[in-house]
């Protein structure tokens, strides 16, 4: 299967920054056939970067939309005012979650945006710390995935991408925590058997599944190793060009090999 690295700028770099760091990864992103590789720049950055880029190397993505097509939400940008620019966006991010506080309606109206404007919606789910120190991480995914998918329809399962990004991972102490393989493949298990009860088996086993939580060049091959991950959601390590470009090597290598 396809391997997926996205790269999440977050709130850094201006324009001129951005396109400057473009040319960095397309002097070292050769194209991949088994990797698809994603950047989500600012949205001040999008178009002058849908213009720059080769969508041969690297594809753009939003990191949020609104779920209205138009309309007086001030500040706001719709999922139809994106189609054109992107071709993926991120939904129900953590930090959109738990520093903005959107909920779980909100994240279903998204998807259902994304999906209606041509996009590719990256539904993003996990856990807090208290909620797994609590034993409830099934239980809160479950929700996420059905609440988040709850609009999708069967023919359109096969667009959409799932990241678990648990907030557990994120240390205050400035060193992340790192969960273990069998816990990853126990995740994987509790998305991809809840996709199956929603939408069938043949979409369980299909829908990419991408892990995001401090990511980096060092641990890229083991968390794309476990079975079921197809990808990864790069935050800090995305805006450090060599490192991102190794992230995507790794990607390909484990694609490479899946397929022997």
């Amino acid at each position: 299967m396809k391997k997926y690295i996205i790269g999440n700028w977050k709130m850094n770099l201006n324009v001129h920054e951005a396109s400057l760091f473009a040319t960095k990864l397309s002097q070292g992103l050769p194209i991949r056939r088994d990797v698809e590789t994603v950047v989500c720049p600012s949205f001040v950055a999008l178009q002058p970067l849908s213009l720059q880029v080769d969508h041969r190397q690297m594809k753009l993505g939003a990191q949020d939309c609104y779920w209205r097509d138009s309309g007086a939400f001030t500040g706001e940008v719709a999922a139809t005012q994106l189609r054109g620019l992107a071709q993926y966006v991120l939904v129900g991010h953590s930090e959109r979650r738990h520093i903005f506080g959107e909920h779980d309606r909100d994240i279903r109206f998204k998807v259902q945006a994304a999906l209606r404007n041509g996009l590719t919606p990256v539904l993003c789910v996990g856990e807090t710390e208290l909620e797994r120190k609590e034993g409830d991480t099934a239980h809160v995914l479950e929700d996420q995935i059905v609440s988040g998918l709850m609009n999708v329809g069967s023919d359109q399962i096969d667009q959409v991408l799932v990241t678990y990004e648990p907030l557990w991972t994120i240390s205050t102490s400035g060193s992340p925590h790192v969960p273990q393989q069998h816990e990853l493949e126990q995740v994987v298990k509790i998305i991809r058997s809840k996709v199956t009860h929603m939408f069938g088996r043949e979409a369980g086993k299909a829908i990419p599944v991408l892990y995001g939580g401090s990511v980096d060049k060092d641990n890229a091959r083991i968390f794309l190793s476990v079975e079921g991950i197809d990808g990864a959601l790069v935050g800090a390590k995305s805006l450090i060009a060599p490192e991102f470009i190794s992230i995507v090597e790794i990607a390909s290598e484990i694609a490479k090999e899946e397929k022997k």
